[in-house]
């Protein structure tokens, strides 16, 4: 990792709400309890409710991940049961022990994996389930403001000493992101997903264009990833779900399925959390639309992510959902050496890594954006920087794409994807 990262900008995730229930600080917890020098490191529930005893007002407040917020563990030594707060996890007891961060213990910790993380050259951390770390009677224990941002901001000053980025992961409301950025904070633009393909399908750029010319510019972009593509509550206020009915079930018809969630459905019934689904199945494995979609992705100000799947211009792996019984193995095909070799070789992965070597390498991307006017089935988008200029022009009709931009002789080529 330290190699890779002297050239390449390293970014992993950190899982700052839980730890394994295999890790040596929980095993030797569960061996010796509270007489354990790791004790501190989870939140027994002595620490929530003063006697120990959950009260079942409190827990029906809360955003649960599972039935229950806490697994019940046999401390080996004593034989004394101990109930310890555990956020997810499909096992009873759970695999996964959250943190007290309010411990010294814990900011040790943490402080210590971001020093090793600095040594091992990474660049950027994603602070995964980080929306879980306060627990507050009385609140949903989900975001809780104001103490999540006094988190946020003394890991952001370990991390700024550093000189290392942050991005937090939290799967909500828009608005929650936006406090993000406005904290200074990179965040996912899970809001772009959707909105491109209500773009492509529909043929009408208008909430694209919308959207692009406000949206914060400190985000990473992604089309695709291995959940599927946000719906609820990510996209509140920002669909119409009359609408959004009629978009979900042209992608079922083009082979993708849902989650639902009962805890996010509208007043009319629509539930949609997630829509599950190869991008490039979705668009029906258009490869002009593909390439469309990308381009998009690309040009919209902020880092541009490419899940692996999406870079091969994978289709949905409908035999693996049924092996598993997992729908989100629509997106997570598991490619042999074989099977990469022979996506490489098609013409739709070779102009993504064209354009892809475009967006990396063009300086103007370093420069200013802007959102240019154009008929509602059209899009146009540049970025400028000193003599260095590009635009994109998209024919939604026929998913054509085109970027003019100042070569290094300062003459205007055309590139179409």
């Amino acid at each position: 990792m330290k190699a890779i990262g002297e050239n390449f900008d390293v970014l992993v995730d950190l899982m700052v709400n839980h730890i394994s229930r295999q890790s040596r600080y929980f095993q030797d917890f569960l061996k010796k309890g509270q007489k354990s020098e790791h004790a501190d490191l989870f939140i027994t529930l002595d620490k929530i409710w003063k006697d120990g005893n959950p009260v079942k007002e409190d827990i029906e407040k809360m955003f649960l991940r599972r039935a229950l917020p806490y697994s019940t563990f046999t401390v080996e030594e004593t034989g004394e049961e101990e109930k310890v707060w555990t956020t997810f996890g499909k096992t009873d007891p759970s695999e996964q022990i959250d943190l007290d961060i309010k411990s010294q213990k814990v900011k040790q910790l943490l402080t210590d994996f971001f020093k090793n993380f600095k040594e091992k050259n990474v660049k950027i951390v994603r602070l995964d389930a980080v929306g879980y770390v306060i627990k507050k009677l009385g609140t949903s224990c989900f975001f809780v403001e104001p103490e999540i941002y006094e988190f946020l901001d003394w890991i952001k000053e370990i991390a700024d000493s550093l000189e290392i980025e942050l991005l937090p992961e939290v799967h909500s409301h828009y608005s929650i992101q936006y406090k993000l950025a406005d904290h200074g904070f990179w965040i996912y633009d899970f809001i772009l997903p959707y909105t491109i393909l209500d773009t492509l399908i529909n043929k009408s750029s208008e909430k694209l264009c919308e959207y692009l010319k406000v949206r914060p510019k400190k985000q990473f972009t992604m089309l695709d990833c291995h959940d599927g593509i946000p719906v609820k509550p990510d996209m509140d206020e920002l669909i119409d779900t009359k609408e959004a009915r009629k978009l979900v079930d042209v992608c079922v018809e083009r082979g993708s399925s849902l989650i639902l969630s009962e805890e996010h459905k509208a007043e009319d019934g629509f539930d949609v959390h997630q829509i599950r689904c190869s991008y490039y199945s979705v668009l029906n494995c258009d490869d002009n639309a593909y390439l469309a979609a990308r381009a998009i992705q690309f040009f919209a100000p902020g880092i541009p992510q490419v899940y692996y799947v999406g870079a091969l211009s994978g289709e949905n792996d409908t035999e693996n959902v049924k092996k598993t019984s997992e729908g989100r193995e629509i997106n997570r095909h598991n490619f042999s050496l074989e099977e990469i070799e022979q996506s490489l070789e098609k013409e739709v992965v070779q102009r993504l890594l064209k354009l892809i070597k475009f967006r990396n390498e063009y300086d103007a991307f370093n420069g200013e954006f802007k959102v240019l006017d154009c008929a509602k089935d059209e899009i146009k988008l540049s970025w400028k920087k000193d003599s260095r200029y590009c635009e994109l022009f998209i024919d939604l009709k026929a998913n054509n794409c085109v970027i003019d931009y100042i070569d290094e002789e300062d003459k205007l080529v055309k590139y179409f994807i």
